[in-house]
């Protein structure tokens, strides 16, 4: 590679072979630099060459220093050849700079976006900007045929052409032949007596391919998916007592087309083990009475490691409210392989007692410090209470403002008894812009729009503007929350809306509306951390906009009371929620009472009670037992009947399935339209289970239920023959990226003269 210059007889010049890793150059005297010259750069700064040169200004240069000098600058990957000459005692630094890549793109992509693989690619070094080098182009294939093994592309080629785009940059094009994915096709287990190769597949993740794998995709090997699963199968036999269970080997084959995979676990089962005693040792801080009705494990069951992780850390967390912060328990078992039973002795080590000396808040760069400590309910100079910092952190997370929040503690250097707790929180926009459109077997075509701010200038007060184009129901809302109105936690809730309301929907003919436009104030006042007391006061107007079509009773109504009636409610409140998740239940219950008294100042004076309480119970993995109950009854004061536009309507989605929405209660004598009622009893009862074929995913689930419900008149008139309406039926619900999906099929349990019947229905966003 030497290179001949046209320098005085003293030159001698030096080159390195780096594909090899090879110095070669010829033998010169060593002298002392006098300058140093840099050839050949189009975009490196010559600074940026100096910084990575070992040899500088006033050192002597030698044979062994060129050398160095020239696997430094290599290594920078800045340049694809490097050569130094000497020109008396100047030394003079050639170099070829490598292409820089211009653009990276992709061909043959189905499986994956395009955007997804060039992150991808940025974790390994290879983006536009940064300078070509093969070895890291070598690694971006292995990359990307990573990738594609993740989703069971065993069969997936990558080619790569690197084409100049002038003298300086290249681009790198990757052509991808997928091929065909890998799909499970057997899971086998060996060793298995006392469970069925059935019903540990069931504990598994990974299955062969389903009707539902389109959507779950768990026929797709996955070595992470593989990890979990193992751990599954270990806990589903530790928890029933297997002691000695062990996975003796995982094999994992594909077939030399690449297109089915097989997995074979072998297990060694053992024997069931009883408990045969529990007892507690170490230091009970006088407390054993307390504690040990935290044991759920008793003597002559079976061994269950779930239920021992669950005394255990009951018992850390007993500890953790009287302030021991660091206490430990730990399981000592005394096996006994004859007998097959084990004795457990909990070794409890309360450590020391320790005060909270800071609470120290992180993290929050918009919200402010105020409204994140007003929720802890973990004092600073108070003992240690691990209860209290557990409903601290929940209280944080329900503000809804951070994606995180990590409550951590850390002892304080120098002492033995206090510790600090440390706050991070990660903050999320809390500002939405919404458009949305939606379809339901009622509505048709809704269209929705709204701007909302949960974090007003990181105050806490949120403020939101709603508008809704339902047939049936449109609606715009301003709506105001103050969580902390006063110090002591009082809620101001703010609402001014206009409202249309069209009952007889079914009826397209019918022009008849009823529109209310008003507002109101509420207080909530916290009786508990789940308690909420709520009083209000509010001003609305309610016009009837009637035509020929109208039922005769709202006729009648606008005839002795007028088209307008102004209206001064007052209204209280009570709610505890104490479920374990808003959008999918699972255990808990929720309930909330709600009375309005229409108070003489208005034209319409009347009372009504509003109570709906729901319950959960999950009995068996992935199944929920749902109970819903709504009531309502209204009456007239003051000589005057109930308000015929405040009536309760019951019948489909919600209410009772396998009726037209609104439609169950009084008809009208003159046009046989449902026309509400002044009380209003519904009931559900729902189990859900998971969709066969999609594991335990709680966002997409099958549901049956039995429904039953009516609404009365004033007078308590009949509503006819056996007076409530049941229903029953089969549904779906999917937690889909638009809101809560629900489809039911329902069916009337009884038929009778006059009823409407609408089997299939769906709507976006209900509850239950």
């Amino acid at each position: 590679m030497f290179k001949p210059h046209r320098f005085v007889p003293k030159t001698v010049a030096i080159a390195a072979v780096a594909a090899h890793g090879l110095v070669a150059h010829a033998a010169t005297a060593p002298f002392v630099v006098k300058d140093i010259r840099i050839e050949g750069l189009q975009r490196v700064e010559p600074g940026t060459v100096f910084s990575y040169l070992p040899i500088k200004r006033g050192d002597t240069f030698t044979d062994d220093k060129a050398s160095e000098a020239i696997r430094a600058l290599y290594a920078t990957g800045f340049f694809s050849d490097v050569r130094i000459a000497t020109d008396g005692d100047v030394v003079i630094v050639n170099v070829a700079e490598r292409p820089a890549i211009g653009e990276i793109d992709f061909s043959g992509l189905h499986e994956f976006d395009k955007d997804a693989l060039t992150k991808a690619l940025k974790s390994v070094g290879l983006s536009p900007g940064r300078y070509y080098d093969k070895s890291l182009v070598d690694r971006s294939e292995q990359e990307l045929k990573r990738q594609y093994l993740t989703r069971g592309f065993y069969a997936a080629e990558v080619t790569t052409t690197v084409t100049p785009i002038d003298n300086s940059r290249v681009s790198i094009l990757f052509a991808v032949n997928e091929g065909p994915s890998a799909k499970i096709r057997q899971v086998n287990f060996i060793g298995n007596k006392a469970f069925s190769t059935s019903t540990l597949r069931d504990e598994m993740q990974l299955s062969t391919p389903n009707w539902f794998s389109w959507y779950t995709k768990n026929d797709l090997y996955s070595k992470d998916k593989l990890t979990g699963d193992l751990e599954n199968v270990r806990s589903f036999y530790l928890n029933r007592g297997y002691l000695e269970f062990n996975i003796e080997s995982t094999q994992v084959s594909i077939s030399p087309d690449k297109k089915d995979m097989y997995l074979t676990l072998t297990v060694h089962e053992g024997e069931p083990y009883t408990v045969s005693g529990i007892k507690l040792a170490g230091n009970l801080l006088d407390r054993e009475a307390e504690l040990s009705k935290l044991v759920t494990i008793k003597p002559g069951q079976r061994f269950s490691a779930e239920k021992l992780q669950a005394t255990t850390k009951a018992i850390v967390n007993k500890l953790g409210e009287y302030g021991y912060a660091f206490a430990t328990v730990n399981a000592q078992p005394d096996i006994d392989q004859v007998h097959h039973k084990v004795a457990l002795t909990l070794q409890v080590d309360p450590s020391r007692r320790v005060y909270v000396r800071h609470i120290n808040v992180t993290g929050n760069t918009r919200t402010r410090d105020e409204v994140i400590r007003r929720e802890m309910r973990q004092l600073e100079s108070s003992w240690f209470d691990s209860s209290r910092l557990a409903l601290s952190k929940d209280r944080i997370n329900r503000l809804g403002y951070f994606t995180d929040v990590d409550v951590t503690t850390t002892p304080v250097a120098g002492t033995a008894d206090q510790v600090d707790v440390d706050v991070n929180v990660k903050e999320k926009p809390t500002g939405a812009i919404t458009l949305g459109a939606g379809f339901s077997s009622t509505d048709k075509v809704v269209l929705s729009a709204g701007i909302s701010q949960d974090n007003v200038f990181g105050s806490g007060t949120s403020l939101a503007v709603n508008i809704n184009t339902a047939r049936s129901y449109r609606t715009l809302t301003v709506t105001q929350v103050d969580p902390y109105f006063t110090v002591d936690g009082i809620k101001r809730i703010t609402d001014v809306y206009y409202r249309t309301t069209q009952p007889l929907y079914y009826s397209t003919s019918s022009s008849f509306r009823i529109i209310t436009a008003g507002g109101d104030l509420k207080f909530g006042i916290p009786f508990s951390e789940v308690d909420t007391v709520y009083f209000g006061a509010g001003f609305e107007q309610n016009r009837l906009d009637i035509d020929s079509t109208t039922p005769q009773v709202y006729k009648d109504y606008v005839s002795n009371f007028g088209r307008v009636s102004n209206n001064v409610p007052l209204t209280v409140g009570w709610s505890r929620d104490a479920r374990d998740s808003a959008l999918v239940p699972s255990r808990g219950y929720f309930t909330q009472a709600n009375a309005e008294y229409g108070t003489p100042v208005g034209a319409a004076q009347y009372y009504k009670a509003d109570l709906q309480a729901q319950y959960y119970y999950s009995f068996a993995r992935g199944f929920v037992l749902g109970l819903n109950f709504q009531g309502g009854y209204g009456n007239g004061m003051g000589g005057k009947p109930f308000p015929i536009f405040k009536n309760y309507f019951a019948g489909g989605i919600g209410s009772v399935r396998g009726y037209q929405p609104s439609s169950l209660g009084p008809r009208d004598a003159t046009t046989n339209d449902p026309i509400g009622g002044s009380k209003m009893v519904v009931g559900n009862i729902e189990l859900t289970f998971p969709l066969p074929g999609t594991g335990y995913d709680r966002t997409l689930r099958v549901f049956t239920f039995f429904d039953g419900g009516n609404v009365w008149g004033t007078e308590g008139s009949s509503t006819g023959a056996n007076g409530l309406r049941y229903g029953y039926g089969l549904g779906l619900a999917w937690i889909s990226p638009i809101g809560p999906l629900k489809v039911s099929l329902g069916f009337p349990l009884q038929k009778h003269t006059g009823d409407q019947y609408q089997k299939f229905q769906f709507q976006i966003g209900t509850a239950f």
